[in-house]
């Protein structure tokens, strides 16, 4: 087995057609779904938001063939810590952090990654991973592989965000999950807007409307309150520019799931999922806030629930939500449970004592954290 065992350099502009076909190979057969990680968005968030060169790709092989993909970017403090590390690269707009990794290979992606690590002069301290599903494919092998090597692994962090995992139609999920006065009242609203004008909701599914969809998106985004604190992706140039190019790539993918409600052909709501593998991970929504009082971003997940549950190519969604969402966790009944974990880095002489310090250091500091909380 030949194991890439030497850090990479940072990612070079644009991604090249050679590395991109490696990358969509390595997706095709992932043993985790991973629609942030996938070639469409990872390349146009590597191209619009991290001009700077911060981020690495440690890239796991064996022999000519790539079984890892594994984003990661040095950072100068650990939370409040002001304690070096490396972290797999989650940005303001990647909401699920599990690398790449062909199906069948998990363990041996996982070795390389933490045996470049350990060889990386650049990375400080210990890995810290974050948004990785407990039950995931990448948790079992860290794991293992933890276990395995003797290398110290601590969760620091957990909660549950709502995911759509249902073999039910959407008219019998609706009927089972959400509860009769929240249904009745969701169709009084229905109503009352239709009274307004034509309702139609919509998919995107030609390739001509997609900058002026996306356009719209943006506009809609920044006309709320997002725009007004300016966290909305046409706030800043490049998250817009990212924006614009994930859903050109991931609609020529066939990765792209965008919906839009309509008033009159005005659109009020609007929702952006991208898809990977069974899976799909819903992205961003926008409402025109103008019809609040309408509740148009529950409608839209009305309008999501129905495609996703008459698209047999979609067996989930990750809602991607904030833990205890008050909209999404009263539509979905599931629930995915979201990890962070601390990894501890070998090397050699001064620099094994640095990291085996900042992983005591971070552990210390948490357990001391938890007992002042009265959490044992």
């Amino acid at each position: 087995m030949d194991m890439a065992s030497h850090p990479l350099p940072p990612y070079s502009h644009p991604a090249g057609v050679p590395q991109r076909a490696r990358w969509e190979e390595l997706a095709v057969h992932a043993a985790e779904a991973n629609a942030f990680y996938a070639p469409d968005m990872l390349a146009a968030a590597i191209d619009h938001l991290a001009a700077d060169g911060s981020v690495r790709l440690i890239e796991a092989r064996e022999g000519d063939r790539l079984i890892g993909l594994l984003p990661v970017m040095v950072r100068s403090r650990h939370g409040r810590l002001p304690i070096g590390c490396v972290g797999n690269w989650v940005h303001d707009h990647c909401f699920f952090g599990a690398p790449m990794i062909r199906q069948g290979h998990e363990a041996a992606a996982w070795r390389s990654f933490l045996a470049q690590l350990d060889d990386a002069p650049w990375a400080r301290g210990f890995l810290h991973l974050e948004a990785i599903d407990a039950a995931g494919a990448n948790a079992a092998a860290i794991e293992a592989v933890c276990v395995e090597q003797r290398r110290g692994r601590r969760e620091i962090h957990r909660y549950d965000r709502a995911m759509l995992r249902s073999d039910l139609t959407a008219d019998a999920y609706w009927e089972s999950q959400v509860r009769a006065k929240k249904r009745k009242e969701l169709r009084r609203l229905q109503k009352r807007l239709a009274d307004l004008g034509v309702v139609e909701s919509r998919l995107l599914v030609d390739r001509g409307d997609v900058a002026r969809w996306c356009g719209e998106f943006l506009a809609l985004e920044a006309s709320g309150w997002k725009g007004r604190e300016g966290t909305a992706m046409g706030c800043k140039p490049a998250d817009a520019a990212f924006f614009r190019a994930a859903c050109a790539a991931g609609f020529d993918a066939g990765r792209l799931h965008m919906l839009r409600l309509d008033l009159d052909g005005r659109a009020i709501a609007m929702l952006v999922n991208f898809r990977h593998g069974a899976g799909a991970f819903s992205f961003k929504i926008a409402i025109d806030e103008e019809f609040g009082r309408f509740s148009p971003g529950v409608l839209i997940e009305i309008a999501n629930l129905h495609a996703v549950q008459d698209d047999p190519a979609i067996g989930w969604m990750d809602s991607c939500a904030a833990p205890d969402h008050p909209m999404i966790d009263s539509l979905w009944a599931e629930r995915r449970t979201i990890v962070q974990y601390r990894i501890a880095l070998y090397g050699q002489g001064m620099t094994q004592f640095q990291r085996a310090a900042a992983f005591a250091i971070a552990n210390g500091v948490e357990s001391a954290a938890r007992l002042l909380k009265g959490q044992g």
